[in-house]
């Protein structure tokens, strides 16, 4: 890959000027071969493994940071899901496998470690079972760990069974961290049709379809496509596209090369690059502001999924020729308290629950990092993860939620989480309710496009 001169003085604009960085540099890291039968013998050749395998991730960021002058802002791990790794050991409660992969990211440095999760779009298992019960301790007695669950999929269709289960367990983590606005519910994350290759937490884990190990990189630059745009002020739609997917391509190719760099410094192949436009609480790093840039007057008015749904496309577009291997989610991610631009628009009223969700049918992921009222029911936050993941499982593509029941407060009222986590105003829900819907359980069937072979 070969920059010329007038292209790196560009690229170095974009990250002293707009904010542009590398997101994550992910190490994912199989875990099948530390199963033991016992939890103890599991958990120690589990520390053992992530220390020889990711001992030198962090070293390896801070080096290409400072060599290439690149910010990259979190070193993560990913690894097997912990339901798997488990599944053999005779604990019931697996939080001694979280408090293990706490304590491995503090002594590695690295900022969070992913995949403290389940896959039970068609059944639970028991380590399944387990996992999910042991979450509310894990992430209230734990910093680092981020945990997913998946309960759908195009081609299985809803388990309503575990969307109830997770209802109740989201409502339980918020109790659990109450002193701290529920942040415990911001480390999990709900999924239909999760990745396994992605870089991005909290949905995070290390697929058993990948390799032993592999290093995934997680770009992103709202700020950077939002500068693009203001020189098209005036422009139609063809010039807007294409300024946006020359921009991708750019900050794609960027990520290419700090990939593939520590990918081989660590000695292990490289992955995939998510190109998702990643929004953080400062200002000028928002995804609403690029819609705004368009021509709405503030995010969720008329027009917004639509514009939405242009940016997504275009960064795909960008992303996928700068790259041979792209993977993750890809696109643009609409989370509420980590973009500026979207709390300003929940404290004008402009954008609500609803149009949040109708724009997740045209984006990379889901609802994300939406606080909600703390007397919200387990059947509402149920009925909430399962009108998501139909949207997912009907459009063949990746959904998940994010949502966080704030104790002791109220719609209007401020929650704030802290760092890249930012803070928001609690949005309202609607008041009727969806208990006997979701009190029927079952599955609820693949649709019929999913039937292809």
């Amino acid at each position: 890959m070969i920059f010329t001169p007038l292209e790196i003085k560009e690229t170095v604009d974009m990250f002293l000027r707009y904010k542009l960085d590398i997101r994550a540099i992910t190490l994912g890291v199989s875990l099948l071969d530390c199963v033991c039968s016992t939890g103890e013998a599991t958990r120690k050749k589990i520390r053992e493994k992530l220390f020889r395998v990711a001992g030198s991730l962090v070293k390896t960021g801070c080096d290409i940071e400072t060599e290439y002058g690149i910010p990259i802002i979190n070193k993560r791990i990913s690894v097997t899901p912990i339901a798997l790794v488990a599944a053999s050991c005779e604990e019931e409660d697996l939080t001694p496998f979280a408090q293990t992969l706490d304590g491995v990211a503090k002594e590695l440095g690295v900022d969070f470690i992913g995949g403290f999760s389940a896959l039970v779009q068609k059944g639970i298992s028991k380590g399944d079972e387990k996992l999910i019960k042991s979450l509310p301790k894990a992430l209230s007695r734990t910093e680092r760990v981020c945990a997913s669950v998946n309960v759908a999929a195009t081609k299985s269709g809803i388990n309503m069974d575990a969307v109830r289960l997770m209802g109740g367990i989201i409502k339980e983590i918020a109790n659990a961290t109450a002193d701290r606005d529920g942040i415990g519910c911001a480390k999990l994350v709900v999924f239909c049709n999760a990745p396994e290759d992605n870089p991005f937490m909290a949905g995070a884990f290390h697929g058993v379809g990948e390799a032993e190990s592999v290093l995934n990189v997680g770009v992103s630059g709202p700020g950077v496509i939002k500068a693009a745009l203001e020189n098209c002020r005036g422009s139609n739609f063809d010039v807007l596209a294409d300024t946006i997917k020359k921009t991708a391509f750019k900050i794609t190719r960027m990520g290419q090369l700090v990939g593939m760099e520590a990918a081989k410094r660590i000695g292990v192949p490289f992955g995939i690059l998510d190109l998702s436009l990643a929004p953080t609480p400062a200002v000028g790093d928002s995804v609403a502001r690029i819609l705004e840039e368009m021509g709405l007057e503030a995010a969720g008015t008329h027009g917004t999924t639509a514009a939405l749904a242009m940016l997504t496309d275009m960064v795909k577009k960008g992303g996928i020729m700068a790259s041979t291997h792209v993977g993750g989610f890809s696109g643009a991610f609409i989370p509420v308290s980590e973009d500026e631009g979207m709390v300003a628009a929940v404290k004008s009223g402009s954008i609500s629950l609803d149009k949040l969700e109708a724009m997740t049918c045209v984006c990379s992921v889901g609802l994300d990092m939406i606080p909600l009222p703390g007397d919200t029911s387990a059947a509402t936050i149920a009925a909430i993860i399962a009108d998501e993941m139909a949207i997912g499982m009907v459009n063949n593509k990746t959904t998940a939620v994010r949502v966080i029941p704030v104790p002791g407060k109220k719609a209007g009222q401020w929650a704030e989480f802290g760092g890249l986590l930012g803070g928001s105003p609690i949005m309202a829900v609607n008041a009727a309710k969806s208990d006997e819907f979701i009190s029927r359980g079952g599955r609820i069937p693949a649709p019929i496009h999913s039937f292809r072979n």
